[in-house]
């Protein structure tokens, strides 16, 4: 016979639910209209050590400003202000 300390009843633990805020792009935060290929800080951030683009689901990029940023990304490289491959 099981001993009286497994016969108790456990009470299911209560989840409290909090109203999350959709998370805002950070472009759309700072109310930024176009992205400046120049900005070597800003669109660094957004590649990886492999000189690749984050996705929208890793950046946070809405869509407009992930198409702006692959924009510039593309004009920096050109002009030699970013690697092609791999970060400088």
């Amino acid at each position: 016979m099981a001993p009286a300390r497994f016969k108790r009843a456990i009470k299911p633990k209560k989840r409290r639910l909090r109203a999350r805020e959709a998370a805002k792009c950070r472009f759309c935060r700072e109310k930024t209209d176009e992205i400046d290929y120049k900005d070597l800080a800003v669109l660094q951030k957004l590649v990886t050590s492999q000189g690749k683009h984050y996705p929208r689901k890793r950046s946070g990029n809405c869509a407009k400003h992930q198409r702006a940023t692959r924009r510039a990304l593309k004009r920096a490289r050109f002009i030699g202000l970013m690697p092609f491959c791999g970060r400088s």
